[in-house]
């Protein structure tokens, strides 16, 4: 059993932490501290001073403190929102009766599997299950500080106050910082309490500087410490290595009428390449998600990510398919990560979340070889409807509020552009922070959602505040604009994808978009970036824009039923040019029976050619489009 970890540096903090007369003094340096006005440093620094207080009051290490709160909230405010589990403010005290249940939330009619082969799969909403225990740390700081909740969830210097006497507390009763930083993640199992204490001390030792969403620059220095414990790999889990990753076994099981659940066996990459990680959020809690993923009656995916200490769990290896992103072609392909959250509601995502989300993601791209970009790294809302009458059906998670631009830094793939300057080709990359479109509809329809950052961009159709936006045929068929729904994706370029420029003027940019200009203001927007485009070739006035990449009739052998290549209502013109994701063969997995050895990997010769089309990525043929450079 390893040693606990004991940094050298903590040592002398623990022993006067444990004296009440030492905690008295420096109480009362706190106290004198709090006294001293304002104007004796930059205002951007308060929440730095905050914490150097705090610690000081309650006996914390000040470097402790800080690497909790990083990656809890990255220091930030959030405008007093609460996050996917329930926390609220730089400490990320819970409070779950003011930030509500979250019970489980469909985001539309989908049929996860999405392959026209077998009956829809259209699972029903599950009964509320009870929230963790332990999103209710707020109460207890509260007491200990002598304030209401209400104070800890909008004042920053209570909420750091709160969460710095709760450490303490447990530090109290723990004898070890280690132990009293793993206990604040609230994990229920001590392996995700553990690996969340490994992420705090680690990034203790590395550092960290930035500037908040309300505008405080915070720096922890740098401080070497000892090495992290080290941890047993879990042989029935495919997981990097130095993070928590549990093994949920969704089930492979027979079920009445021939129908089983609640995934497919499959042999990948041996048959078939592995192109896409699709990000969703669960829209529940992770107890929820559990039951879930272990009913045989349900749906599945391969992970898992808790929100409050990053716990991995896997449910479905890797090799086989699981039935999880609404179109069977991406599902064949892909690997599937949950993480606990809440698109609809618009909260925030940890800090502790996005880290081992990036490792997880890193690790995987790894093994099959998939590129770091947002061309394979696709949310849920990036996946196409298969076939015009399934595009209103398909899922947005994870929303707008998912931080691109800081998932892929943690993978060391920054998404900013490195083309020239003035290409027709650009990255979109908005201040996510600064950033904060108007959407509606996060607790209910109409309702304006939290003023918080955002990673979306909206698209107008005139170089005009005021002018609509544009018109998604596939979601509203009668043809009227877009709106600002959180849901409606139909007029919204996301961070880290790339298009094409059709038109600048005075300040604002057009890009092409479901065939038309997108115009938005490109107030250091976009990036410029370099890559290939597609056109339509000569003589042809439009292409069929493809939602899966199927072969041609004659590719399937006579025991599998041919699948239909239909095209998606959309138009693709002479004259504009989208980016290019890829260039795939097509293929159909047939999968529809209990016995693995009835399956069959259907390879064509036709290539398709996949591109950024609107939100959601789509396919052309490769024979009726030109591949060009972005010149």
């Amino acid at each position: 059993m390893p040693r606990p970890f004991r940094p050298v540096t903590l040592e002398p903090l623990r022993r006067r932490s444990k004296r009440t007369a030492g905690l008295a003094v420096l109480a009362l340096a706190a106290g004198l501290l709090a006294a001293v006005p304002a104007e004796a440093a930059p205002a951007d620094q308060q929440r730095q001073r905050d914490f150097a207080a705090a610690a000081r009051e309650f006996g914390v290490p000040e470097n402790v403190l800080l690497g909790v709160s990083f990656l809890e909230s990255r220091w930030d405010f959030n405008a007093g929102t609460p996050s996917t589990s329930a926390g609220y403010g730089p400490m990320h005290l819970t409070d779950l009766r003011e930030a509500g249940t979250g019970t489980h939330h469909d985001e539309g009619e989908e049929d996860p599997r999405g392959d026209d082969a077998r009956p829809a799969k259209l699972p029903a909403t599950p009964a509320p299950k009870p929230p963790p225990p332990g999103l209710q740390t707020i109460d207890e700081a509260a007491t200990l500080i002598g304030q209401d909740v209400a104070t800890l969830r909008t004042n920053t210097t209570q909420n750091i106050r709160g969460g710095a006497a709760l450490l303490a507390k447990y530090q109290r009763e723990t004898g070890d910082w280690r132990a009293a930083v793993a206990r604040y993640s609230g994990a229920k199992d001590a392996e995700g309490a553990q690996s969340f204490a490994d992420e705090v001390f680690d990034t203790i030792s590395k550092g960290v500087s930035r500037r908040t969403d309300d505008g405080q620059n915070v720096t922890l220095a740098a401080s070497p410490m000892s090495p992290a414990r080290t941890q047993a790999e879990a042989p029935k889990t495919e997981c990097p290595k130095k993070v928590s990753c549990l093994s949920v076994p969704a089930p492979y099981q027979e079920l009445p009428d021939n129908d089983y659940g609640n995934h497919d066996k499959a042999d990948r990459p041996k048959s078939q390449k592995v192109e896409y990680i699709i990000i969703h959020d669960t829209e529940g809690y992770w107890d929820t998600a559990m039951d879930l993923v272990t009913d045989p009656t349900y749906v599945s995916w391969h992970y898992t990510i808790r929100s409050s200490d990053g716990q991995i769990a896997q449910h479905v290896p890797t090799k086989d398919v699981a039935w999880h992103a609404g179109n069977w072609y991406v599902n064949a392909k892909s690997v599937g990560i949950e993480h606990e959250g809440f698109a609809a509601k618009g909260t925030w995502y940890t800090e502790a979340m996005y880290r081992t989300s990036a490792k997880l993601v890193g690790y995987l791209a790894r093994k099959y070889d998939i590129p770091l970009d947002r061309a394979h790294i696709l949310g849920h809302d990036n996946v196409p409807g298969t076939i015009p009458s399934t595009i209103r059906g398909m899922h947005w998670d994870p929303g707008p509020y998912w931080d691109w631009a800081h998932y892929f830094e943690l993978m060391g793939a920054p998404l900013s552009g490195f083309g020239r300057p003035g290409s027709p080709l650009v990255t979109i990359t908005p201040d996510f922070a600064t950033n904060q479109p108007a959407f509606t509809g996060c607790e209910s329809a109409g309702k304006p959602c939290p003023a918080r950052g955002s990673g979306s961009v909206v698209l107008r159709s005139e170089p005009n505040d005021s002018a609509p936006l544009l018109k998604d045929i596939g979601l509203r068929p009668d043809g009227s604009a877009s709106t600002m729904a959180v849901s409606d994706i139909g007029s919204r370029a996301e961070t880290g994808q790339r298009y094409v420029v059709a038109e600048r003027r005075d300040g604002w940019t057009a890009i092409w978009y479901l065939g038309q200009k997108g115009w938005f203001r490109d107030q250091r927007t976009t990036s410029p970036a370099f890559g290939l485009v597609v056109t339509p070739k000569p003589g042809l006035a439009t292409v069929p824009v493809f939602g899966r990449a199927y072969p041609e009739a004659e590719a399937y052998p006579a025991n599998v039923p041919v699948q239909q290549v239909i095209p998606l209502p959309y138009t693709f013109s002479a004259g504009q040019r989208y980016s290019v994701g890829n260039v795939l063969g097509s293929e159909y997995y047939s999968a529809t029976t209990f016995d693995p050895a009835n399956h069959v990997v259907v390879k064509g010769k036709t290539k398709y050619v996949q591109i950024q089309f609107g939100h959601r990525i789509a396919f052309v043929k490769a024979d009726d489009v030109r591949i060009l450079p972005a010149l």
